[in-house]
């Protein structure tokens, strides 16, 4: 994957902008004694936003621009002038990022419109100059709010992709013939294992213009959730999936068996995937006769629509799209799918070489110190005699 531009996967330290301090300033003029306090408003800092873009296909952009912050907002000036804002700074991502606290885990956020945007860390707003708090008893006030800290935060973004249709099965089962055959798509096929080496999509057509979309991710062998061949990294890519398509070859010892050992691995990385529509695939079918292909039907998981395929000679591909368009539009699917809950991120399925990555960060100057409590507030930023306040 070193050599590759699909990145699904990047850890990233983002800072959103401090919010600007109020104004103490007095006014000042020769005709006018005692003016009174008119120190303005300090403007907020800058957002951290997500944006939607259906035209980007991977994080890679991520990868090299480790730091993204914010800029802080302004201290507000005399005659109650407001601090400009800090700048946002827009984020663009592929449709179907979703994002999640490095530190804990956590599930925070996701995009999955073109367009769509979401604020995933919030500029401090700016504190209120001096003449807020004049009062009839009080009318020289010689303090104003500071601005609220910035927000800090390391996050990871996990690219799943959107498609209706995941293919599921051990390599070489045929999932990435399949997807040639039946879309525009050209994944790479050969005849070792674990030719795929990252997810591909392909939109396959079907009756009266009507088309939908099938992910195929690299093949997953027993054992992949405790790290075995590629591991689970990729099943992140069918999360999202209406429909799982188990592909299993007409070779194999026992398809049962097989069957039983993908589901686990599903299980292991994400229990819900139990709850998504299945639906079986036979393939490299073109070698049986009618009566191999009636005994191996009848060892075929119970509960599972089933269908006999073969890529290279087309048999079953017209019947196998109508079984699956007809799962993703049915009812007990559309039910199934409302409301897809995120899992926290397993440490089992990350990727050590970005959790391990080191954010070298610059050390905080002496101007750029920042109060914790609230009576070190008072006294930083009420005492403080500033250019500004005059």
């Amino acid at each position: 994957m070193a050599d590759s531009n699909f990145i699904d996967y990047v850890k990233i330290l983002c800072r959103s902008g401090k919010g600007g301090a109020g104004s103490r300033h007095f006014h000042r003029a020769k005709y006018v004694p005692k003016g009174g306090p008119d120190g303005g408003d300090g403007g907020r800092g800058g957002h951290i936003i997500l944006k939607g873009n259906r035209n980007m296909w991977t994080l890679l952009h991520l990868r090299y621009q480790r730091h993204i912050f914010a800029t802080d907002g302004q201290s507000g000036g005399a005659g109650r002038s407001f601090g400009k804002d800090g700048e946002d700074r827009i984020i663009e991502v592929p449709v179907g990022t979703t994002v999640f606290d490095a530190e804990t885990g956590e599930f925070l956020c996701e995009v999955t419109r073109d367009g769509e945007e979401v604020k995933l860390l919030r500029g401090g707003k700016g504190g209120l100059g001096n003449w807020h708090f004049a009062t009839s008893t009080n009318r020289a006030p010689r303090y104003a709010q500071p601005g609220q800290p910035a927000i800090e935060k390391a996050v990871v973004l996990e690219l799943k992709l959107l498609g209706d249709v995941g293919l599921v099965g051990f390599p070489n089962a045929g999932k990435s013939t399949l997807l040639s055959a039946v879309s525009a798509a050209k994944p790479k096929i050969a005849d070792y294992p674990f030719t795929t080496m990252e997810p591909s999509l392909g939109i396959v057509s079907y009756r009266e213009g009507k088309s939908f979309v099938m992910a195929d991710i690299p093949g997953i062998i027993e054992g992949a959730s405790e790290g075995k061949g590629l591991g689970l990294r990729f099943l992140r890519h069918i999360e999202r999936n209406a429909v799982l398509l188990f592909m299993i070859p007409a070779d194999s010892d026992d398809i049962k068996r097989d069957y039983e050992i993908l589901s686990n691995e599903l299980r292991e990385f994400n229990p819900e995937l139990m709850d998504k529509c299945r639906v079986l695939a036979v393939t490299k079918s073109d070698m049986l006769d009618d009566e191999l292909r009636e005994a191996i039907a009848a060892e075929l998981p119970e509960g599972v629509p089933a269908v006999f395929i073969s890529s290279v000679t087309g048999q079953g591909l017209t019947e196998l799209k109508d079984l699956l368009w007809r799962e993703i539009n049915s009812e007990e699917n559309k039910a199934a799918t409302v409301g897809i809950t995120h899992r926290p991120l397993d440490r089992r399925h990350r990727e050590e070489e970005e959790d391990n990555f080191i954010f070298e960060q610059d050390e905080l100057d002496d101007e750029d110190w920042m109060p914790e409590t609230d009576e070190e507030w008072n006294d930083e930023f009420w005492d403080e005699e500033s250019s500004v306040n005059g």
